[in-house]
């Protein structure tokens, strides 16, 4: 008795689904994304050959302008409002729900505390102007950064601390951060700097020929 033969049939795979889960991503990924915000200083970093990874999360920046001036932001909108909370009671500084809402948005500010609500109701597009990118103050009469380091680490005890310093950063503005961070027990931070090639092989020896 001859073999009954199936008829071949053509395989048709329907696209639909994946296309939809597809553009479902997409869109929960444009719609969740946050736009980084640019810093309110230009700073051009040293190189190094350190290929440690600063964490996403749980950080605390301190960025120094090649003028001197300071500034500082920690991650966390649940963590900046209790930071300023703790800023706001130490210098007597009343904040509207509306400011303090505004501060949790930050990735960085520095303006010395009295001008905070000032600094607050001003527009994105100003905040970034010099004149009002005043830095913190960090000096002996008035050391604002030192409190803002203190508090920083009890809102959030588990922060890394970061330093980015302009290369052309005055030698003795970086000393006064570093000695501030010392005076506040933190003496385990990083420093922001550009990855450069490493000058030496495996050996431990400089990989370049020796001239002749």
């Amino acid at each position: 008795m001859p073999k009954v033969k199936v008829a071949r049939k053509s395989t048709r795979i329907d696209m639909t689904a994946m296309c939809d889960v597809a553009f479902l991503l997409l869109t929960f990924f444009i719609l969740t994304a946050k736009m980084a915000e640019q810093d309110p200083v230009t700073v051009t970093i040293p190189t190094s050959i350190s290929e440690i990874k600063i964490p996403d999360v749980n950080v605390c920046k301190i960025i120094i302008g090649k003028d001197g001036k300071v500034f500082f932001g920690i991650d966390n909108q649940d963590k900046k409002e209790k930071l300023i909370g703790k800023m706001a009671d130490k210098y007597k500084v009343t904040l509207t729900p509306k400011q303090i809402k505004k501060f949790s948005l930050l990735d960085l500010w520095g303006v010395p505390m009295n001008l905070m609500p000032k600094y607050l109701d001003l527009s994105n597009e100003d905040r970034l102007k010099p004149a009002n990118a005043l830095g913190i103050p960090c000096d002996s009469t008035n050391n604002e950064l030192a409190f803002w380091i203190q508090y920083a680490r009890e809102v959030n005890p588990d922060i890394k601390i970061a330093v980015k310093g302009d290369q052309n950063t005055p030698y003795p503005i970086v000393r006064k951060v570093v000695t501030t961070l010392q005076d506040r027990n933190e003496n385990k931070f990083n420093l922001i700097t550009g990855l450069e090639a490493n000058p030496f092989d495996d050996k431990g020896t400089t990989s370049e020929k020796p001239k002749k």
